[in-house]
């Protein structure tokens, strides 16, 4: 019975830092929009691949998605202040995550010893 509850009391808290989330988000921006979030997830799996997680899961920390997040900060901020198109934003993103899987790759398959 311990596990239920505290399974259900994690799912519960999630949804109240959501509906917290969402509350800051339209007293800062004044209004509401559906696509606010878009491609936000896709930033999520970026930030912790590039923290060391594996797309295959079974190995990561949040230490590592920390410093994944704040790399991605760093390169989005730094993005921002360039003259780079950002129109171009998403493919950037998405060959950030292309490198870090790669990386992944070479760092597990050196680790564990495979070919």
């Amino acid at each position: 019975m311990p596990v239920k509850r505290v399974k259900i009391s994690l799912f519960m808290l999630t949804a109240c830092a959501a509906a917290l989330v969402a509350v800051i988000t339209v007293i800062d921006a004044g209004s509401t929009d559906a696509r606010r979030g878009f491609m936000k997830e896709f930033e999520a799996i970026i930030t912790a691949v590039i923290g060391g997680c594996l797309l295959t899961g079974g190995y990561g920390s949040a230490i590592g998605a920390f410093f994944g997040a704040i790399i991605f900060g760093m390169v989005t901020i730094g993005l921002t202040y360039t003259n780079f198109d950002q129109d171009w934003f998403q493919v950037f993103l998405g060959g950030m995550l292309l490198l870090a899987v790669v990386f992944n790759n070479v760092i597990r398959k050196r680790v564990t010893g495979e070919r």
